[in-house]
């Protein structure tokens, strides 16, 4: 298969954290008879820097020629701590989504085995946890009409939402469901708010053309809380924007770290791949940026290509590294020379030789890439 992927490094982390998917998709594709070709553009406070545009419009053509999107991270400290800043960093990551009608974002949420104790929850409330997040991407209160009065002391920003953008992912998240337990649960705040109370409107119109799917609804807030005293009682999770913006990054403490988390955005037309995590500015090159999100992000995006035993290779050099502690140091404390690269160099070898990769890792922690 020819595949042409634009890499949108970005910020931070970001580029090192990419750098190792685009080393694991170049070897699926050498190991694999694939032909993989990328292309890289700029986004985000890089992009500032240079055009001082965090979405640049040659960043959207490039997009929108390729075949797939692999994203890193954006943001800067310097917009952090500016709240008055007209431009920002994450006006790339919204424009791209909006640009290409990415309105569907996917995120696996999974407590490895391996990792288990690394998480601040108990075991017994984590073990088994395998949950699937349809989170609404284009719609909602970041998209919605802002408003600042003139003297700065009143402010709204304007929730959103049209019948048809709830329709289609809810068809995504119920198809996704009958595959897997066939549960799904909508996270709203229908008590409160009449966004909410269209989206549970429409999904119960839905839900009988899916009659083997069981469908809960939740309110956000206590779907904040159940997810972290019981998880294994979730299957799939549908919800808008900003909840699972939210629910999404307390997920990661069932898994132990953030830098575990890939994500897939989907639409029509176009598809990005990307961990959740930030750009995280303050690790930037020095080596301890956890890379696996951004490999599993790459995992999923050859799923979506039906490249499934490719993506379950990757995947099970992931679980080789988390299994041998070849991890950065978010989840690693018997080895202080793992870096972000070597997490890279390891599943990479990994792909390329699975049957020889064995219990001796000399050369791995002597700054060498071959598995013995």
């Amino acid at each position: 298969m020819k595949l042409n992927i634009a890499v949108l490094q970005g910020d931070g982390i970001g580029p090192e954290v990419t750098a190792q998917a685009v080393k694991v998709l170049k070897a699926v594709a050498m190991e694999f008879n694939h032909i993989f070709t990328f292309q890289k553009a700029l986004v985000g406070a890089s992009a500032i820097d240079k055009t001082g545009n965090p979405l640049p419009e040659e960043t959207i053509s490039i997009c929108k020629k390729a075949d797939a999107v692999l994203f890193g991270a954006i943001g800067d400290t310097k917009y952090d701590e500016d709240p008055d800043a007209k431009i920002r960093p994450e006006q790339g990551l919204l424009g791209i989504r909006k640009e290409l009608g990415l309105y569907t974002n996917i995120r696996p949420i999974i407590a490895y085995e391996d990792l288990l104790n690394k998480s601040s929850l108990k075991v017994k409330q984590i073990k088994d946890t395998n949950i699937l997040i349809y989170r609404e991407l284009t719609g909602g209160i970041y998209f919605g009409d802002r408003y600042l009065s003139d003297d700065g002391n009143i402010a709204s920003d304007v929730c959103k939402y049209e019948r048809f953008e709830i329709e289609r992912i809810a068809h995504l998240a119920f198809k996704a469901a009958l595959s897997r337990k066939r549960k799904l649960t909508l996270v709203d705040k229908a008590n409160v708010l009449e966004s909410s109370r269209l989206w549970r409107r429409v999904v119960k119109e839905i839900a009988p053309q899916y009659p083997n799917v069981k469908v809960n609804f939740m309110y956000i807030d206590n779907a904040a809380m159940e997810l972290i005293i019981h998880p294994r009682q979730f299957d799939v999770i549908l919800t808008e924007n900003m909840f699972g913006d939210i629910l999404s990054e307390e997920a990661s403490v069932i898994v132990g770290s953030i830098g575990l988390l890939a994500s897939a955005s989907i639409g029509d037309k176009h598809a990005m791949f990307e961990p959740i995590h930030g750009a995280y500015a303050k690790a930037a090159n020095r080596g301890v940026a956890n890379p696996i999100a951004s490999i599993l992000s790459a995992a999923m995006l050859l799923d979506h290509f039906g490249l499934y035993e490719e993506a379950a290779l990757v995947r099970e050099g992931v679980d080789k590294s988390l299994k041998l502690h070849i991890t950065t140091p978010d989840l690693n404390n018997k080895y202080d020379n793992i870096t972000t690269t070597k997490v890279g160099d390891f599943i990479e070898d990994f792909i390329q030789n699975p049957d020889e990769t064995n219990l001796n890792f000399t050369n791995i922690h002597i700054g060498q890439s071959t598995i013995i």
